[in-house]
């Protein structure tokens, strides 16, 4: 996955996205403008086109597709929000597995749960015995899953791109003028839009109009070299379900098809978005989160002491008030709807609201009840 200097520095993951837009230009007008080229922007984009192809579907993306959170996800697909169930939510997984049926998206999703670890309460016969501030072992199971991030990127992009929406890279929105018709400029360039869609998640949030209600994050993870099924089997992880705690201290993970196993925790905080750009996974806190992360993954379990890694890397997110999603008309224009802050949950999420967002501005879907401000 090409990517500019800045996105670089998040480290290398264990996907990479195939997909590269056709050479288009900047339009004068567009029916509706999609912001940001991740997941929920592209499923969005991919949707908008197949409710109604009369309609022109224009995707901005300030770097390469899946520079952002998308790309730099683990990967895990889990059901509700942070905040759990919501009313009208409805089955998040449910959405994300007919969503990427019917937009003929390939990415190896595999649904079949999710194990909850912690410190207290292992239920009998636990597959994961670990070491980790204690004895760590299951304590239940929810419904999730895993996807590559990469081929749901790709998949989600060449659906948009193939349904007729354009793609623009390297297309940074500079300004949004919330009249009657909206103006968005582009690299000095401004255009007129009939709506619009902003998924950016972490980054600008300015221009999302949620600046204040959210606060961004930089999360790390690492990948490990492919173990043996032996090993595999040691660990408690032949069932190949991703894991995650429910205590602290926090610690997540999922096996990749190679058998390699990937391990992720710690946040760095941040003051401001912009900040991003300036983290960097081999220098500074990230560097030393990673290094205490490696070194925890070796003291989980003897199979795990000598463990090589060949992955690491981090990405944005965007933890919103109260755990909830944003998704929501913009406070200036109700033209206009926003959606992010997916607090971790993002990967099944992100593709079940750009879903309904475009059928929000297509067939007059209404918005949900719990985003109300």
């Amino acid at each position: 996955m090409a990517v500019s200097p800045e996105r670089k520095r998040w480290g290398n993951t264990p996907w990479s996205v195939d997909f590269r837009p056709s050479l288009c230009v900047l339009p004068e007008r567009v029916d509706c403008a999609v912001i940001g080229g991740g997941f929920t922007g592209l499923a969005a984009a991919a949707w908008l086109r197949r409710l109604d192809s009369r309609k022109s579907v224009l995707v901005l993306e300030a770097d390469k597709i899946g520079a952002g959170s998308s790309g730099h996800t683990g990967g895990i697909a889990l059901g509700e929000t942070a905040a759990g169930d919501l009313p009208g939510l409805g089955d998040v997984l449910s959405g994300l597995r007919a969503t990427l049926k019917d937009l003929a998206v390939d990415c190896d999703l595999t649904l079949s749960g999710a194990l909850e670890v912690g410190h207290h309460g292992g239920i009998a016969g636990s597959p994961i015995s670990w070491q980790d501030s204690g004895m760590l072992k299951v304590t239940g199971e929810v419904a999730g899953g895993t996807i590559d991030p990469g081929k749901m990127l790709t998949g989600l992009a060449r659906a948009a791109e193939s349904a007729g929406a354009v793609i623009l890279e390297n297309s940074r929105l500079d300004d949004i003028q919330f009249g009657d018709p909206l103006r968005l400029k582009v690299g000095g360039r401004e255009f007129v839009v009939g709506h619009a869609i902003i998924a950016t998640n972490a980054q600008s949030l300015e221009l999302s109009g949620i600046a204040g209600r959210a606060q961004p994050k930089f999360t790390l993870a690492v990948a490990t070299k492919p173990l043996p099924d032996a090993t595999l089997d040691t660990l408690g992880l032949t069932s190949r379900k991703p894991f995650y705690t429910i205590d602290l201290p926090y610690l997540w993970g999922r096996l990749l098809k190679t058998n390699g196993v990937v391990f992720g925790s710690g946040l760095i905080h941040l003051r401001d978005w912009r900040e991003l750009d300036e983290v960097d996974v081999e220098r500074g806190e990230a560097a030393r989160l990673i290094a205490l992360l490696e070194k925890r993954v070796r003291g989980l379990h003897s199979e795990l002491g000598k463990v090589q890694f060949t992955h690491r890397w981090g990405g944005p997110n965007l933890f919103a008030d109260r755990w909830r999603p944003m998704f929501e008309r913009h406070t200036k224009s109700p033209r206009v709807i926003v959606i992010g802050g997916f607090s971790g949950h993002g990967v099944a999420l992100s593709v079940h609201l750009g879903r309904w967002a475009a059928e929000a501005m297509t067939v007059g879907r209404e918005m949900p009840g719990w985003a109300a401000r």
